[in-house]
């Protein structure tokens, strides 16, 4: 799985010209999925999405994570991440998940920030999205399961191959 967090100030996403997912103050997860993705992933992602500390407490800075802080996550659903454009000029996107494998784990995922005690909206899985945010820095973070050596990730072994 591969995470762009945006920290934003407030963010929405519409469908057919219709807000169906909007926050306030937090983050906005543009998330994909690749084949070999499991809910191992999709947890070891949703425990660090709730745990960094993104947000300024009242002393210092990078102090508060998305709880602490009292944000809200907005999860979009973006096969785009996994774009191969190593050959030629027109992407491939071989690397992504189908949408059988890949919605349910990006479900996954926000279901686990909820469970953190998040407020949680989402994106429309494989429609054509439009995304407008406030980015708040900026601030963005790349979260991907796959980076060999991420020690970061808990139940996934460092350095491991997959």
């Amino acid at each position: 799985m591969r995470i762009i967090l945006q920290r934003v100030h407030r963010a929405h996403v519409m469908v057919d010209e219709m807000i169906v997912g909007e926050i306030g103050a937090g983050l906005v997860a543009l998330v994909a999925v690749t084949h070999t993705d499991t809910e191992d992933d999709a947890d070891a992602l949703a425990a660090k999405t709730s745990a960094l500390r993104l947000f300024d407490g009242p002393e210092r800075a990078f102090d508060l994570n998305l709880a602490a802080r009292g944000g809200e996550l907005l999860c979009v659903s973006q096969f785009t991440l996994f774009a191969d454009v190593r050959r030629g000029n027109r992407p491939s996107w071989s690397h992504a998940a189908p949408p059988a494998h890949a919605e349910p784990l990006i479900r996954h995922y926000a279901n686990r920030i909820a469970a953190a005690g998040v407020h949680v909206q989402e994106g429309r899985f494989g429609a054509h999205m439009d995304v407008a945010l406030v980015n708040d820095g900026p601030v963005t973070v790349i979260l991907d399961s796959h980076e060999p050596g991420l020690s970061l990730l808990p139940g996934i072994a460092q350095g491991a191959e997959r």
